[in-house]
């Protein structure tokens, strides 16, 4: 039904755009229920986050985020995930994003799933 789940699934930041607080001691711990995925996140600059996306039938996630940074601020953004299978079988996401707080400018990232 479902291109892939993300659930129990642990991800790393491999690359952001200078404007994103996201780095690559960021963790995303996920889960998902049905086209319903959620993940906590925090490392970095990100003291504490949570998301919550929709998965999309072509398998993209569609979600809002937000965050309390290391500066004591919240943020909040939107971002389009898309997926890519790796040759080992781990997933990575290339992902659009856009502040919907702060100075409302967008960038890119990109993150991999990690395996402990």
């Amino acid at each position: 039904m479902f291109p892939y789940d993300l659930d129990g699934k642990t991800f790393r930041s491999v690359s952001n755009t200078p404007n994103g607080e996201v780095d690559g001691q960021t963790r995303f711990h996920y889960r998902q229920r049905g086209e319903i995925v959620t993940a906590h996140y925090e490392g970095g600059q990100v003291r504490c986050g949570q998301l919550m996306a929709r998965m999309l039938p072509d398998g993209r996630l569609d979600m809002r985020y937000h965050h309390l940074n290391s500066a004591g601020q919240f943020m909040l953004g939107q971002c389009l995930s898309t997926p890519e299978r790796l040759p080992d079988g781990r997933l990575r996401f290339h992902e659009q994003w856009q502040w919907l707080s702060g100075d409302g400018s967008s960038g890119q990232s990109m993150i991999e799933e990690i395996r402990e």
